[in-house]
């Protein structure tokens, strides 16, 4: 069993920064792949970004490249997402989710992610 707990939410203007991270409990964190997804009010629920198990891979959806971070710590078993240059469709609910895996590789599509946070909000507006 693996808890995820997701925080760093809030309001931010267009253009500012804000850093998500994805507390995890329970179990080895260093076995679990961790992806982060987020759905827009009115939206199906989509798929951004998901590092693997060591750290050694990390993707990213074409919306979000280049502007977003993702970054694991082992020592505080913590999943973090930098999100820079916000923009107004930015605004979701982030999840972050956690794939139990032997991989070096990673995925961020719903699809075999065993464990899901509640989820975090993310408001971008002037």
């Amino acid at each position: 069993q693996l808890e995820l707990v997701e925080s760093g939410g809030g309001l931010v203007q267009p253009g500012g920064s804000l850093r998500l991270s994805c507390a995890t409990s329970g179990s080895a964190f260093d076995t679990f792949a961790i992806g982060w997804f987020r759905q827009a009010p009115g939206k199906e629920r989509e798929g951004i970004s998901c590092i693997s198990r060591r750290g050694g891979t990390q993707k990213y959806a074409v919306s979000v490249k280049g502007r977003f971070t993702i970054s694991r710590d082992r020592a505080k078993s913590t999943v973090y997402l930098q999100m820079n240059n916000l923009k107004p469709e930015d605004t979701a609910v982030y999840y972050c989710a956690a794939d139990r895996t032997y991989s070096s590789d990673c995925g961020y599509g719903e699809v075999g992610m065993e464990y899901w946070g509640k989820g975090t909000l993310v408001t971008v507006s002037s």
